[in-house]
């Protein structure tokens, strides 16, 4: 299982970016969360197999429709937590 950390750029708040997360990372058997964060990017950490986490980052790049991602930021990271669901928080 492998975990990833990605932050979001461009028009990615206030128009059901994360509800938009949530319903493909649960499609794709992925838990973890996705957040706003102050700065107006959005903040994900998802953990699942590499093919779901590959699947999930095309996804993001294109986001809702209304959203502009303007770019996506992806850390592999060696989390030793297991997510049990994903969520928005």
């Amino acid at each position: 299982m492998s975990t990833v950390h990605y932050i979001l750029k461009g028009r990615v708040q206030g128009i059901g970016f994360r509800r938009f997360v949530l319903h493909h990372a649960i499609r794709l058997n992925v838990n973890g969360y996705v957040s706003n964060l102050d700065s107006g990017d959005v903040e994900c950490l998802a953990q699942g197999s590499v093919e779901s986490l590959t699947e999930l980052e095309m996804v993001l790049r294109q986001g809702p429709r209304g959203a502009v991602v303007q770019s996506v930021s992806c850390t592999d990271i060696s989390d030793h937590r297991v997510y049990k669901q994903f969520r928005i928080v």
